[in-house]
């Protein structure tokens, strides 16, 4: 496994930890926060030639939704990144950018919010490429329909139910800052 590959997977685990916010704490949130921003300024750098490339080539459906969505969540990324400084307490305490927490907070939340819900549709667009590196890793060079079908009921089930825990979790209010207080109740 390369260091893309290693370096996209530690920002998807350190992301699921950051969500939980209320289970972690805020040091710990903080700290992960701070390893999020120095893994994507190196996910950046890895994946440099994509902006290289921007200018080059037609651009089909495809790769208009996906340089939009990059867009997108590159933004989300960069208010959760400088909110998050402004808002820091203990392990970025010393930097003189504090004050305006009631702005950074609101830029905060929805950019989280946003930017989870892009990271989870550029993970989706990218799908193809996270099946074949679990291929390769499981040794598995040929194709199997029986294998083939499981896993995409597997992944209808698993998209199902994220679809039903966003609106049972009443995420479109947080994406939307109606709420601005997340509370996953664990009954």
């Amino acid at each position: 496994m390369g260091k893309r590959w290693i370096t996209d997977l530690a920002l998807t685990m350190i992301l699921l930890f950051l969500i939980g916010y209320s289970l972690i704490g805020e040091e710990i949130h903080e700290w992960l926060g701070l390893g999020m921003l120095l893994l994507m300024i190196f996910h950046h750098a890895l994946n440099v030639s994509w902006y290289q490339n921007l200018k080059k080539g037609q651009y089909s459906p495809y790769r208009c939704v996906q340089t939009a969505l990059t867009a997108l969540l590159l933004f989300t990324v960069l208010g959760s990144m400088f909110s998050g400084l402004m808002l820091s307490q203990y392990v970025l305490d010393f930097l003189p950018l504090h004050g305006g927490n009631e702005l950074a907070r609101a830029l905060h939340l929805p950019c989280a919010y946003w930017g989870f819900l892009f990271m989870g549709l550029h993970l989706g667009l990218h799908w193809g490429a996270v099946m074949g590196m679990a291929r390769r890793i499981m040794n598995l060079h040929t194709a199997s329909k029986y294998r083939s079908g499981i896993l995409r009921l597997l992944a209808a089930v698993i998209s199902c139910y994220g679809l039903y825990a966003f609106f049972h979790n009443g995420l479109p209010d947080y994406l939307l800052l109606r709420s601005s207080f997340v509370f996953f109740s664990l009954d």
